[in-house]
């Protein structure tokens, strides 16, 4: 493409990593889902049916690792209908500007993230004080600057179709971030949760590297609206999903992820809100 994208902020390696990583998950015939060190990165479609869209773009230097399950799953030469974010952090949209120095396609992304991918507007600084593990500690590691995506992103449409996504809407999941969305088709209760809930305690560096199954709430580090997290949370466990695709963590379903899901609701104050940290402030009762 002509235009130039800028994205050197976030050029740089991430020291995360977990025992997945490099490998992928067909969850049913039209989902699968790859695992780049240890975020997970979205493919939706048939692979005999040719139309397809990503979810989410990995981490810095994920773009060639992206190209070649395209390669894999959908053949040489193929390239998405769409690309969808679920938000703008540095782990979710690494490989967009060099996927699309290739592929031109639209990127869709709520209102409320345009501004972080347009270099308008920078994140609020990860928590590196918080109550965590030590992936919790390394967070000043991780960058908050914008990327500049110019006019090549979009936001999705008002009426929360998502698009090239027949049976598909998106759920407003506001707290990890401003305009977090989460993916959901109703005919089967599928859900790509982004980091809105994830199944990982994500400040654990065991629990990351082993990759340790447990329904959490949104990384600490880089939430920064608890209030919203937890309402984000009810939200979609309201919709009772059967399977979900986690930014972060594995594929789970059935009773493992109900259970899971109503423990979160239920001690979200305990198990998902940390003790202390900058964006903390456990002393109201606003959560539950």
């Amino acid at each position: 493409m002509e235009q130039n994208f800028h994205q050197r902020e976030h050029d740089k390696f991430i020291p995360m990593t977990s025992i997945t990583s490099g490998g992928g998950v067909q969850v049913k015939a039209d989902i699968y889902y790859y695992t780049d060190q240890m975020v997970n990165i979205g493919f939706v479609g048939h692979p005999e049916k040719g139309e397809w869209v990503l979810i989410d773009a990995g981490l810095p230097h994920a773009a060639s690792e992206i190209k070649s399950v395209v390669v894999d799953r959908f053949g040489k030469g193929s390239k998405p209908a769409a690309i969808l974010l679920t938000h703008a952090h540095f782990d979710h949209v690494g490989g967009l500007a060099a996927l699309l120095e290739e592929w031109d396609v639209p990127i869709y992304a709520h209102s409320k993230e345009l501004p972080y991918l347009r270099g308008e507007k920078s994140y609020p600084k990860p928590d590196t004080s918080v109550e965590g593990g030590l992936l919790a500690k390394m967070a000043n590691l991780y960058p908050n600057e914008p990327i500049d995506l110019g006019n090549a992103v979009q936001a999705l449409p008002e009426n929360n179709q998502v698009p090239h996504l027949e049976n598909w809407k998106w759920v407003h999941t506001p707290g990890h971030t401003p305009g977090h969305v989460s993916f959901y088709r109703e005919n089967d209760r599928l859900l790509f949760s982004g980091d809105a809930f994830i199944t990982v305690r994500q400040d654990s560096f065991y629990r990351v590297l082993m990759q340790t199954a447990e329904v959490n709430g949104p990384p600490r580090y880089y939430t920064t609206d608890w209030k919203a997290a937890f309402e984000s949370v009810q939200k979609l466990a309201e919709l009772n999903p059967e399977i979900v695709v986690p930014g972060h963590g594995v594929s789970m379903k059935g009773k493992k992820l109900k259970n899971g899901l109503d423990r979160l609701v239920k001690q979200f104050t305990d198990l998902a809100i940390p003790d202390y940290g900058k964006y903390v402030d456990k002393e109201n009762n606003l959560y539950q």
